[in-house]
């Protein structure tokens, strides 16, 4: 059934709301950085950031991380009004929008947010290739000027949807494990023609990230990885742009 009414949507969105809330307070956190701790919820966080994790595994950012000073970015797709309602009444602020649909007026509503707020992203949402990074979160951090912090998130139970993305969701009483990768800086000249070794960048350490998270929760035992090599990025130069 299609929710069209604005009260059936509200509805639905606070009883989502409640249930996701309820269902995943029972999910135990586990969360190990390869960099800098990133936990947002840490009193001594200072600056902003843009955080990018894989379109399948919202729930957890959801459950860990709703506050208003984080901004994520929700597709205006069909049932985009019925998201944005849930992801607020969690405690997420919202931005509608996408590479697709609403896509510039999305961008520049991000890059003035990031003055005062988090910023956070699916990198290969809202419609995939799942797990493939696409060049929107590397312009982002170019104009915006956050550093980008990727997040590898791994289950040791879940179900999975028959969607593009197979939708991760936990099983009560179920470990969730969460892993950040080191800080990635793209530098403000980067171009749509130049931002590719960056993507390729953002890729790797996402890959990094998830790999070790699914290690970890696997095992129920974390175990460091071996350390990521950065690639040899340079500022591209006023000709190269």
């Amino acid at each position: 059934m299609k929710l069209r009414k604005p009260w059936m949507i509200s509805t639905a969105a606070a009883l989502g709301a409640l249930a996701l809330r309820s269902w995943l307070a029972t999910v135990r956190y586990r969360y190990q950085p390869l960099g800098p701790n990133m936990d947002p919820h840490r009193p001594e966080m200072t600056g902003r950031y843009l955080y990018a994790f894989w379109h399948e595994n919202i729930l957890l950012p959801a459950s860990q991380y709703a506050r208003p000073d984080i901004h994520v970015l929700i597709s205006q797709h069909a049932d985009g009004q019925l998201i944005t309602k849930i992801c607020k009444r969690l405690g997420f602020s919202v931005v509608n929008g996408s590479t697709t649909r609403g896509g510039v007026k999305a961008f520049r509503e991000m890059v003035s947010i990031s003055e005062t707020s988090h910023l956070a992203i699916t990198p290969d949402g809202p419609r995939g290739p799942r797990r493939i990074v696409q060049p929107g979160v590397v312009m982002l951090a170019a104009r915006t000027g956050l550093p980008i912090v990727t997040m590898g998130i791994a289950y040791a139970a879940a179900w999975r949807a028959k969607s593009w993305d197979r939708f991760a969701m936990p099983k009560p009483f179920s470990r969730a494990h969460l892993v950040t990768g080191e800080l990635i800086h793209v530098p403000a000249t980067v171009t749509p023609e130049t931002l590719e070794p960056y993507r390729l960048w953002v890729q790797a350490s996402l890959d990094h990230a998830t790999a070790a998270a699914e290690a970890w929760a696997a095992s129920n035992r974390w175990q460091a990885p071996e350390p990521l090599i950065p690639p040899p990025l340079s500022e591209p130069t006023a000709d190269a742009a």
